[in-house]
């Protein structure tokens, strides 16, 4: 198959040069003490990018060899051309957002990537605050290699996708046209799905269409400020402690588990999930 760039690798002068830009634009015209930059917070960001890149080396070991797998075992093949690449990228961004929908819903996922919405800042940084355990992420797009998609190609598109995320996290930008808002993933729909106050939660998965969300019914409109983190905040810089706090959570609420079935709900059910209490047997109850 014809050779593919490396969008990811050709984009880091533009994320650095955007990223200094929005500091300056903090300096000259900031909005008040809870946007903008804090030290700790944008180090922490990027030191988890860094690992992510280390990691993700590793965990593709895996899974180009399972993807290999499946792309040579099915008959169908989907070439490389002018017209395929943009349907191979729509069909990528529809699968991403059933991974990213799932990775909200299902606990052992989600401490995958709650990483990425650790930060109680929203900027340019917080796109760079990626997972380290991101091995959850492949058995989404098995169907797309499975219909032919050679998996370069299907690389190159999440490379894409992620490429476009990066603008998306910033404060700086207020709305783009009625129409781009309509069908694109933007800074506005991106604020509402790093929020934590009740309305916005679970919402706007979309990665480069925001389509999705209007289709699947998870789509809500900005209106008010949201306020960004998690809902019961990690209070921390230490970047193995934000990679991994979730799965030790997991772990902990696994040992206290009554039963097998409290286990399971703790691994894979919603990450805010927990058993009904126990009901106090009454002495009619019991009696009866």
């Amino acid at each position: 198959m014809p050779n593919l760039p490396d969008v990811v690798t050709w984009s880091i002068p533009a994320f650095v040069l955007l990223t200094v830009i929005e500091v300056i634009s903090y300096r000259i015209h900031p909005d008040d003490d809870e946007a903008g930059y804090e030290a700790k917070d944008a180090a922490t960001s990027i030191g988890m990018g860094l690992g992510s890149l280390v990691f993700d080396f590793v965990w593709k070991i895996p899974i180009v060899m399972i993807y290999t797998a499946v792309y040579e075992l099915t008959p169908l093949r989907v070439p490389v051309l002018w017209w395929t690449v943009p349907l191979m990228l729509l069909a990528q961004d529809f699968f991403y957002y059933w991974s990213h929908r799932g990775h909200h819903v299902i606990r052992i996922l989600w401490a995958c990537h709650v990483v990425h919405h650790s930060s109680k800042k929203f900027n340019l940084s917080t796109a760079l605050r990626q997972p380290w355990t991101s091995l959850t992420v492949w058995p989404f797009y098995v169907p797309l290699v499975a219909v032919g998609v050679h998996p370069a190609a299907l690389a190159f598109c999440s490379s894409a996708n992620l490429v476009y995320q990066f603008w998306i996290h910033t404060e700086r930008i207020d709305k783009m046209p009625r129409w781009f808002e309509f069908v694109f993933n933007t800074p506005s729909h991106h604020r509402v799905h790093h929020a934590s106050q009740g309305g916005y939660l679970d919402r706007n998965f979309g990665g480069i269409l925001i389509v999705w969300d209007r289709l699947f019914g998870s789509w809500v409109a900005e209106t008010e400020r949201p306020v960004y983190g998690l809902t019961k905040n990690i209070n921390t810089f230490n970047p193995v402690k934000v990679a991994t706090h979730e799965y030790v959570a997991i772990a902990k609420d696994i040992r206290a588990a009554r039963n097998w079935r409290e286990r399971a709900g703790r691994v894979f059910r919603g990450p805010g999930w927990a058993p009904a209490p126990a009901v106090a047997q009454t002495e009619e109850s019991v009696a009866a």
